[in-house]
């Protein structure tokens, strides 16, 4: 009678196991942050073609739209669970030869069509549906901007 117990137990201790790894894995979603980027921004130059912004004469921001979502932060009335920024690119995404030498890149962006924001600074948001304007400046420091076309990508951020 002592083995059939055994045997049992082992039965049972195995059907345990193999239970336990094959119970679905449990999760929850806290929050998403949810960015759909809108209309590219076209950069012109100043007088002296050493400057291309968005904010010249001519020039028009880039948009997007952020929609945060947090359960948690409704539930806690929390009003600053996600921010978001725009910092600056490190170099052009495409430009003609020698356009991108000693260039530097300069980010601002307008939540909710509030006061312009250096784009490394993080603005809190609240859940909803917020826009962001994103304005780039590529600053030549020595020289002009050669002729031809340049592009430059402005990642937004929603942490």
């Amino acid at each position: 009678m002592a083995r059939k117990r055994r045997r049992n137990s082992r039965a049972l201790l195995a059907m345990a196991a193999l239970a336990g790894f094959c119970l679905p894995a449990q999760g929850a979603i806290i929050g998403t942050c949810t960015i759909m980027v809108g209309a590219s921004g076209t950069m012109t130059a100043n007088p002296a073609i050493g400057i291309l912004s968005s904010k010249q004469a001519g020039g028009s921001s880039a948009n997007a739209t952020v929609v945060a979502s947090s359960a948690l932060c409704s539930l806690l009335n929390l009003l600053d669970c996600y921010s978001v920024s725009a910092p600056a690119p490190a170099a052009f995404t495409s430009s003609p030869s020698g356009g991108g030498t000693n260039v530097t890149f300069a980010t601002t962006y307008r939540l909710d069509s509030g006061v312009s924001t250096a784009g490394s600074t993080t603005q809190k948001l609240v859940n909803g549906t917020h826009t962001v304007q994103v304005d780039l400046t590529a600053t030549k420091s020595s020289g002009i901007f050669p002729a031809g076309n340049y592009q430059g990508m402005v990642t937004v951020l929603c942490e």
